[in-house]
């Protein structure tokens, strides 16, 4: 059985005054059964995210701030860098998921039955998306099961949690949103099958301040037949 030891939650954080207090504290208190750590990093907010961010920093909680905006995948991966947990997993700051899931995700790791676990919104309790939203999620899938014979029901989940040997090996670029398709495609590249689990899920929507749009299935699209064909060797550092 794998002797995982402690759990970092890389929580990448752009503009979000509003919520990202009330998301650290939840991932603080949830119940796991290993340690954890928080890295959070802080994508250029202009918004006073910043000032609250700095009040949070504690033994548990640590914040690092980029002066300009970078993109929510260079904000993962420099969390991948900084991290120190055995296990990885990434969490949005907008409330939209709940860290009581996280024992859930990280339970499968836990008896050695799988080293990539993603969190379903479509399987579990969950707050309806717009229908072009649920279309566009359910097509990346679709795209992502035909090009690397898989079955996922969702690609796009913020809740990703890796071995984070497995995750650091990966050569990964991805600035933006398409590091959700570059990460999967990746894994499974190598031969790797993602287990599922149902979570909950309340999403927000564009006025609610949702950041990720139709367009950004463009580059997405594009990464996962891309990665398809490029050779193995380019996969991992």
């Amino acid at each position: 059985m794998p002797d995982y030891r402690r759990l970092s939650v890389v929580i990448p954080v752009f503009n979000e005054r509003n919520t990202v207090g009330e998301a650290i504290r939840r991932v603080r208190e949830a119940p796991l059964p290993i340690d954890r750590e928080i890295i959070v990093i802080d994508d250029g907010s202009d918004d006073g995210t910043r000032d609250i961010l700095n009040r949070l920093r504690d033994s548990t909680v640590r914040v690092i701030s980029y002066p300009n905006n970078r993109g929510k995948g260079a904000a993962v991966r420099r969390g991948i860098e900084e991290a120190k947990g055995d296990v990885i997993v990434v969490h949005d700051a907008d409330l939209e998921y709940d860290p009581r899931d996280l024992g859930k995700l990280l339970r499968p790791l836990l008896e050695g039955q799988a080293r990539v676990v993603y969190g379903s919104r479509f399987t579990g309790e969950r707050r309806n998306m717009f229908f072009w939203h649920w279309v566009g999620n359910r097509f990346l899938s679709l795209v992502t099961n035909v090009l690397y014979n898989t079955t996922l029901s969702d690609m796009e989940t913020c809740y990703k949690m890796f071995d984070a040997e497995l995750l650091r090996s990966l050569r990964l670029t991805a600035n933006r949103f398409e590091f959700e398709p570059e990460v999967t495609a990746k894994v499974l590249r190598l031969g790797e099958r993602i287990w599922e689990v149902p979570i909950t899920y309340a999403g927000r929507e564009l006025h609610e301040g949702k950041k990720i749009t139709w367009r950004d299935g463009i580059p997405a699209l594009k990464v996962l037949v891309t990665i398809r064909l490029q050779p193995l060797s380019s996969i991992t550092r």
